[in-house]
Order: C-alpha cells, then sequence, then structure tokens
C-alpha cells in the first residue's frame, strides 16, 4: 500500500495541489487528471490490458471483475484458489477461500457458482474446466494464504486452460502490483498476459484507488451503463496514482524491490531458529512459516521491537515493506525478529 514510502514529497504535492483546484466529478465527464492516469497505467500495462474501469479499492475491482466476465462470456461459474483471498463484500467473498470469513453468510453469498482448487494442481484444475466457466481467478502470489508464490507450469496452464475453453483468466494483482514483486507486474515472471488484471494498494501511493484493466473484447461486452460508481476515477485519486506511478518508474523500485527482497530472504533463511519452518517469497513480498502461532511474535515484533508486520494465515508472519526501504532498516527487521524468536512464551 505505502511502496513508495509514507507522505512521499511527490505524492503530497500533487495532492495538496489537486485538492485546492478539484476533488471530485462524474465519471462521465472528461477530466485531465484521469486522462493523465490512465496514459500512464496503461503505459506500464501490456499492449492488450488498455481498458481501464476505475474504482476505490481491491474490493471494488474485484466486483468489477466479476460483473465483466459474466457480461463478457455469457457464464456464471468461476474458478478460485484454496487459501485465495479476493476481498470480503459479498461478491467478492464467494471467491475467498478461507471458511470463518464465508461462514457468517453462508446463506446469502453464491458459492454454488464458484470451485476451488488447489493452488498449483493442474490437474484439479483441468477436472473442473468446462463451457461454463466465465473465469479463473488467481493471485499470483498468495498473500492472505501464507505468501505462496505461484508455480510457472500451473499459471502458464490456467493460461492455456482459459484460452481454450472460452473462459477468462483474471489475475488479482491488488498486492503484487507496481513493483511488489521485483517486476512492475507479477505477470511477467510467468510470461503470461491475462484477460483482465485487478489493480490498487501501490497505484495510489496511500490515496484509496482500484482498478480493472482488461481487453477491448472484455470491455465492450458490458452493456451500457451496466457498472459504475460515483467517485471511481475521481481527480483526487487520480493526481495521486499518478504521481506514485512515476515515482516507481523514476527510482526503478522493482529492481529495488528484487535486490533488496533477495537480501532480505536471505538474511531471514540464515536465522538458526527452530521454530521456523520455511522462509518465502518474492521481491518484497515475505512470509516466514513457523512451526507454532505466529500471533505473538507479530505483537512483541510490533510493541517490543517496534516493527511491523502483518499475519498470513495464522502461522505465517508476513513482511511487506516499503520498496524504499533500506538495507539498514532489513537488518534491523530480521535481528528483531531473531531475538522475538529467542524468548520464551511467557515474554511476548
Amino acid at each position: 500500500m505505502a511502496s513508495v514510502g509514507h507522505c512521499h514529497p511527490e505524492v503530497v504535492r500533487a495532492i495538496q495541489q489537486q485538492a485546492a483546484q478539484l476533488l471530485t466529478v462524474a465519471q462521465t465527464i472528461p477530466n485531465d487528471r484521469r486522462a493523465e492516469f490512465l496514459q500512464t497505467l496503461t503505459g506500464l500495462l501490456p499492449q492488450t490490458l488498455q481498458r481501464v474501469f476505475l474504482c476505490n479499492s481491491g474490493t471494488e475491482a474485484m466486483e468489477a471483475a466479476k460483473k465483466f466476465a459474466v457480461a463478457a462470456t455469457g457464464r456464471r461459474k468461476f474458478i478460485s484458489m484454496k487459501r485465495g483471498f479476493s476481498g470480503r463484500s459479498l461478491g467478492a467473498l464467494a471467491l475467498t477461500w478461507e471458511p470463518a470469513y464465508r461462514a457468517p453468510f453462508k446463506d446469502i453469498i453464491d458459492t454454488a457458482n464458484v470451485e476451488f482448487v488447489s493452488y498449483g494442481d493442474i490437474q484439479a484444475l483441468e477436472a473442473v474446466m468446462d463451457d461454463t466457466v466465465a473465469a479463473v481467478i488467481l493471485e499470483p502470489v498468495q498473500g492472505e494464504g501464507g505468501v505462496r508464490p505461484g508455480d510457472v507450469a500451473f499459471i502458464q496452464a490456467a493460461r492455456a486452460l482459459s484460452s481454450r475453453c472460452g473462459a477468462l483468466l483474471i489475475l488479482d494483482e491488488i498486492q503484487t502490483g507496481f513493483g511488489r514483486t521485483g517486476k512492475m507486474f507479477a505477470m511477467e515472471h510467468f510470461g503470461i498476459v491475462p484477460d483482465g488484471i485487478t489493480l490498487a494498494k501501490a497505484m495510489g501511493g496511500g490515496v484509496p484507488i482500484g482498478a480493472f484493466a482488461m481487453t477491448d473484447d472484455v470491455a465492450l461486452k458490458m452493456p451500457k451503463g451496466g457498472h459504475g460508481g460515483t467517485f471511481g476515477g475521481n481527480p483526487l485519486a487520480m493526481a495521486a496514482g499518478t504521481a506514485a506511478m512515476r515515482v516507481i518508474q523514476r527510482e526503478r523500485l522493482p529492481d529495488q524491490a528484487a535486490e533488496k527482497g533477495a537480501y532480505f530472504l536471505a538474511r531471514l533463511r540464515a536465522i538458526q531458529s527452530p521454530k521456523i519452518r520455511e522462509v518465502r517469497g518474492l521481491g518484497l513480498m515475505i512470509g516466514v512459516e513457523l512451526k507454532e502461532k505466529g500471533g505473538p511474535y507479530i505483537k512483541a515484533l510490533a510493541q517490543q521491537e517496534g516493527v511491523l508486520a502483518l499475519p498470513a494465515t495464522s502461522l505465517v508472519i508476513r513482511f511487506l515493506p516499503p520498496l524504499t526501504v533500506g538495507y539498514d532498516e532489513i537488518d534491523r527487521v530480521v535481528t528483531a525478529l531473531d531475538r522475538v524468536l529467542k524468548r520464551p512464551p511467557s515474554t511476548l
């Protein structure tokens, strides 16, 4: 979310200047900030993904993706991934694997039209693919599911199987986009281009923002007025997003993420602790899986060491630093984790 760092001066300046000029305007009315943003974004995306629906969050982007997939294919069935996370609105929740999120709303969310397959299992994916599938939706790196980078063969198979069945392949790059994994978009690691991609978080430099980018064929199937929103593409978010994307490009933040991520992973893997099961990640999207609950250690990192981390399943400590993080700061985090892992549970 804060990939360019907190309160990057260029993002702050863009917000201040725009706030004094125009805060919001309907999407049906042309706006110079929106045009500038779209030109910048589409310049980063593959040539086939040049149609963009603008919204306010990653969950809204996923809601849009579902609707565009249904409109484009005339189908209702979706394939999602076990351990996958797509959001917590009613529509997106149907695609989210975690039963605890879905259980309280099981009577009103549409899970009947969703098949979950094991992430990485090509045979399982092939078994559920047919001419009723509207889209396969997956994360190139599962975030909430434990920071699990996708297998190249599986992602490529998902692309091939979707095309063969006339379904869409939609990549959820809400966490992985804009340099997080060491490429501008994580799809570049897998050598494929999807039919649609959900974007948010880092794209706004800290301001709420979302987008679903898609092919012409997908975009043109949506009936007029079939989807929309009041604040999507507002000038304030557009100004912030343009500034953030320009910083990401100019400061080569994807390259920095690749280099710093390799260093971070190596330092974490050098920790000698019997509590660590595995350290994995891609770029600066990193997870440390423990052999016991990670919650107490995440709390200790924050309260005792001043280090912010997130859970990703109950066992995984997730690190998502700004891409501008310094090597000295990475060293500090590794030292802090080493210290808390050595402490008796009663002191956490």
